[in-house]
């Protein structure tokens, strides 16, 4: 249905949850998915882009996964440090109750999948990692990224990982004129059609 996106709040298609094996952090996990999210049927070379370009999550504090779909970029940062708090953020509300069943079925309490509104407003991440929906169109993209990564703490980068057919460039144009004072962003990595984007809050307390 034409409504039915992975950015939609509520998939109209029937909730079917079905089993999917993927490779995370070098190895097998069962894990659950289902239609009307993103990238259902595997982790997508995009999300695998980006988990095999970023440096290894702080091993503790808050840590941000910005639109989680199923989970696989909270569950690898959940499992790597496991002292940490990672807020899933999605506004799809079946890709958060997947994502919870992940987590629990992973064992990675340390989870906690929600909506943008749910997040504590003073809350303040050391990293955010985003395989950020671009089809969702360009305001809104951008309303997504100007809310979120002014949330860095100081000193500290988020990561981000989008289609250079898609517009990376341009995106990274924009985030390098639109970020508040103090903010860069950098190309991180370049692979199999996509850039790794840095984003870095250089400001000091």
């Amino acid at each position: 249905m034409a409504s039915d996106h992975y950015f939609s709040p509520q998939p109209e298609s029937e909730f079917r949850p079905r089993k999917l094996t993927v490779s995370l952090l070098g190895r097998v996990r069962s894990l659950t998915t289902a239609g009307g999210v993103f990238s259902p049927d595997r982790i997508d070379l995009g999300t695998q882009t980006l988990l095999t370009h970023v440096p290894p999550p702080p091993p503790d504090g808050q840590l941000l996964d910005l639109g989680c779909g199923w989970g696989p970029i909270a569950l690898t940062m959940a499992l790597q440090s496991p002292k940490a708090t990672v807020w899933a953020v999605d506004v799809n509300e079946r890709a958060l109750e997947l994502t919870r069943q992940n987590a629990q079925a992973l064992g990675a309490r340390n989870v906690r999948a929600c909506r943008p509104e749910e997040v504590p407003a003073e809350l303040r991440f050391r990293t955010i990692w985003s395989n950020p929906p671009i089809r969702v169109g360009k305001n809104e993209l951008h309303d997504l990224l100007t809310s979120w990564l002014p949330r860095l703490e100081e000193r500290r980068d988020g990561y981000l990982v989008v289609q250079r057919n898609l517009g990376a460039d341009s995106l990274h144009r924009w985030l390098e004129a639109s970020l508040p004072k103090g903010f860069s962003t950098t190309r991180n990595a370049t692979s199999k059609g996509y850039r790794v984007l840095r984003v870095r809050n250089n400001q000091a307390g």
